[in-house]
């Protein structure tokens, strides 16, 4: 299959199910919900080494906030068994200490953790409960006035891994075919692309030639040693750039994709787009590039 001269690979990305959180920051104006964003979701683009895969969704209109604020989603990966935690840290020191901010639950979701319950402690008895918008929020006093949190935010499996990878001429076309990609997957809700501006540099497979690594660079499609990899896959190219997206459902996620590839087979120089699948090693979730696009 071509899509505007460009080979779509008949391949899959294999992706996996996961844990998130989704929550709504809300602060006096876009720039401090932003901000507060920014810092809560730092050091989270990848589950091989961070503690948790983290993501901005996107911005909310004060209209459509429960404090009538405008706002930031953001999206936590991390196991089941670590959340709780993650939340508190990520909260704890990067919205907590940012000024203005607030948090709200923005996951739909039955299973529901206290996380604002169990922050309420750094109030060191000061602390109270209020409602904010029919949510039963936690009130902790801080220096710039009071700090809320609603007081259980929500958990729900969704969808991580799903990618697509873009082999291009060169540098330029590569990155300019992957912000292409990011700018339109913006606009699905529910997902995110967790490495640095949507896009990740540097693939990995899974294993590596020293015991003690889970992952090493995916070397097929690297092509400065093009010439020196059995069965490269980059042969003829000048530059590889992978985007990867979790969300909240397989259907979110394949939307994301199907977008993406579309956006970046429009831009000149890229010459194929593929996928990363392992045999089935990774994950049990499998999106079919030319199935996607059909």
């Amino acid at each position: 299959m071509k899509l505007n001269g460009v080979e779509i690979e008949d391949t899959y990305a294999e992706a996996f199910t996961g844990f998130y959180s989704r929550i709504l920051i809300t602060a006096v104006n876009e720039k401090w919900a932003r901000i507060a964003a920014t810092e809560a979701v730092g050091y989270g683009t990848s589950l091989i080494e961070c503690s948790a895969e983290t993501g901005i969704e996107g911005m909310l209109p004060s209209e459509s906030t429960p404090d009538g604020r405008p706002g930031c989603v953001i999206q936590i990966w991390a196991s089941k068994k670590k959340m709780t935690k993650e939340l508190i840290g990520r909260i704890g020191q990067c919205i907590l200490t940012s000024p203005t901010a607030a948090v709200f639950n923005y996951c739909d979701s039955d299973e529901k953790l206290d996380v604002g319950y169990k922050m309420r402690f750094f109030g060191d008895g000061y602390e109270s409960t209020t409602s904010v918008g029919g949510r039963e929020m936690v009130s902790i006093p801080i220096m710039m006035g009071d700090f809320l949190i609603e007081k259980e935010l929500g958990i729900a499996k969704g969808v991580a891994g799903g990618n697509f990878i873009i082999l291009a001429k060169d540098q330029k076309s590569a990155l300019r075919a992957a912000e292409e990609a990011v700018c339109v997957i913006e606009g699905v809700e529910g997902v995110i692309t967790p490495f640095p501006g949507g896009v990740c540099a540097a693939g990995s497979k899974v294993g590596s030639k020293y015991k003690f690594m889970i992952a090493s660079t995916n070397d097929k499609y690297c092509p400065t040693i093009a010439d020196k990899v059995k069965d490269s896959k980059v042969k003829g190219i000048g530059a590889v750039l992978e985007i990867v997206i979790d969300g909240i459902s397989e259907e979110k996620v394949g939307e994301a994709m199907k977008q993406g590839i579309k956006a970046a087979a429009e831009v000149d120089g890229v010459k194929k787009i593929t996928a990363g699948n392992y045999g089935g090693t990774l994950g049990k979730v499998h999106f079919h590039l030319r199935k996607l696009l059909e």
